[in-house]
């Protein structure tokens, strides 16, 4: 059975937060982390590839529920939720082995 992830990476000074859901996170980490600087991605302009928060799922459609939800919190509201689950804002990937 597959799992479906959403995630949210920062930057290193920890100012901008994407979004996103992966049915492959160690992978979609890696195209985060090889996009630095690259302009033509959101991801990429901000230098974002650092893993902060994550869920998994079973249904791809509730991932994609969840991120849709979180897309529309408050900055505020976010940072809650990564604090309430990595209060520290350690990077995770290392957890995925990209």
């Amino acid at each position: 059975m597959e799992t479906n992830y959403i995630y949210i990476i920062t930057n290193k000074t920890k100012t901008v937060l994407y979004i996103g859901v992966t049915s492959n996170l160690p992978f979609r980490l890696q195209q985060h982390f090889d996009s630095k600087g690259n302009k033509k991605s959101f991801a990429g302009r901000y230098n974002c590839y650092i893993l902060i928060y994550y869920e998994a799922f079973v249904s791809i459609k509730e991932a994609i529920r969840r991120e849709k939800q979180l897309k529309r919190l408050s900055r505020k509201d976010k940072e809650a939720l990564i604090n309430s689950f990595n209060p520290n804002w350690n990077n995770l990937g290392w957890d995925f082995r990209y």
